[in-house]
C-alpha cells in the first residue's frame, strides 16, 4: 500500500489580517500599500496538504538471483523496486512494457541500493532485464524476469517518486508547493502558481548543459537552492511539486526539433492530460515547458528548443 501524508508547511500560520478597532483614522496611501504588501494570502477552497507517496519493498513478491533483487509487491501501485547485488562497476536496467518501448536506466553499484522505477505503460506484461558491463559498450544479461501488471490506479506511476523524479516530505520543493497551493481553489490554479514560480525564479544553467554526463539525475533541492538548472532539472522540480499536491504529472523526454529535451504534462480533472503548446491562456495548457517559458528572451535557448510545434515524446517518467 502507498503511504503517507505529510503535513502542510502552512499549518498553524495565521492567514487573516485583524480588522481595525475603534475610530482609528484611515491609512495614508503609503501605509495602505505597505499593509497590502504584508497581508498574508487568504486560504483557498482546495486542501493544500502535501501528500508524499512513499514507495515500499515489503517482500511479498520477490524475484532475485546473485546479481539483482526485484521487489514486485506493488506493481498495482505503478512501480517496481530493483537493487543490484553483484560486483560489476557499471550496470544497466532495462524495462520493456506493453507499449514495447524499452526504458534504460543506470543502477547504483558498489553499495546495494533500492531504486524505484515506474510502470508507465499501463496494464500488461513488463520484461525486466539487468545487464553487467563487460567492456566498452558490451554488456551481458545477468537477470531477466517477466512481471504481470494490473494497475489499481492508472495515475499511480505519475504520483509516486522514482529515480528521475525524487522527492519526499522533507524536500524543499514539497514545502514550497504547499505554500504556492495555499491560496488556490482548484488543481488548475495550483498548476498555474507552480508554473509561474518556475518561470520567475529558475534560470537555465548553460554551463551545466555543456558539461552534463549521460545518466544525469536531477536533485530538486539543489535546484531550489541554486535557482538554476537544465531542462531535466526544470521538469523534475515541477513534476515533484505537482505530484506532492496530488496532481498526476509526467516528465516527458524526447525531441524539440533535433534537440534532446525534457518537459512535462499534467492531468487536470475534467480537462485530461494537458500537452501541446507552451503558453497558458487562462483556461488551457498544451505543452508545459518551464525551461522555455522561464527563458523566453534567451535567443540561444529559443533556437535550441524551437517554437513548440515540433515536440516529439520518446520517454515518459
Amino acid at each position: 500500500m502507498a503511504l503517507v501524508s505529510c503535513e502542510s508547511a502552512d499549518e498553524g500560520v495565521t492567514r487573516t489580517a485583524s480588522s481595525n478597532i475603534g475610530n482609528k483614522p484611515s491609512s495614508s496611501p503609503v501605509e495602505a500599500a505597505a499593509t497590502e504588501a504584508t497581508t498574508p494570502p487568504v486560504k483557498g477552497e482546495r486542501d493544500n496538504t502535501s501528500v508524499c507517496l512513499v514507495p515500499e519493498a515489503p517482500g511479498a513478491t520477490v524475484y532475485e538471483n546473485e546479481y539483482a533483487h526485484l521487489d514486485a509487491s506493488n506493481t498495482s501501485e505503478g512501480y517496481i523496486v530493483v537493487r543490484y547485488t553483484g560486483d560489476s562497476g557499471k550496470v544497466k536496467l532495462q524495462i520493456t512494457g506493453p507499449s514495447e518501448i524499452t526504458y534504460t536506466y543506470n543502477l547504483t553499484v558498489g553499495n546495494p541500493t533500492d531504486e524505484v522505477f515506474p510502470l508507465q505503460s499501463g496494464n500488461g506484461q513488463y520484461l525486466v532485464n539487468v545487464f553487467e558491463n563487460l567492456q566498452g559498450t558490451q554488456y551481458t544479461t545477468v537477470f531477466s524476469q517477466m512481471v504481470d501488471v494490473t494497475l489499481a490506479n492508472e495515475f499511480g506511476p505519475f504520483l509516486y517518486p522514482n529515480q528521475y523524479c525524487t522527492f519526499s516530505a522533507d524536500s524543499l520543493a514539497v514545502k514550497k508547493a504547499a505554500d504556492l497551493a495555499f491560496p488556490c481553489n482548484n488543481d488548475l490554479e495550483v498548476v498555474s502558481e507552480v508554473y509561474n514560480f518556475m518561470i520567475e525564479n529558475i534560470k537555465y544553467d548553460y554551463d551545466e548543459a555543456e558539461t552534463v554526463q549521460s545518466g544525469y539525475l536531477p536533485d530538486i533541492d539543489e535546484v531550489m537552492n541554486t535557482k538554476k538548472g537544465i531542462c531535466l532539472d526544470y521538469s523534475a522540480l515541477m513534476c515533484s511539486m505537482l505530484r506532492s499536491q496530488r496532481i498526476p504529472t509526467r516528465m516527458e523526454i524526447g525531441y524539440a526539433g533535433t534537440a534532446y529535451h525534457a518537459w512535462i504534462s499534467t492531468y487536470i480533472e475534467d480537462i485530461g492530460w494537458v500537452n501541446g503548446m507552451i503558453q497558458f491562456d487562462g483556461k488551457e495548457w498544451s505543452l508545459m515547458d518551464p525551461t522555455f517559458a522561464s527563458n523566453t528572451e534567451e535567443k540561444a535557448l529559443k533556437d535550441f528548443i524551437g517554437d513548440g510545434k515540433n515536440y516529439s515524446v520518446k520517454y515518459i517518467y
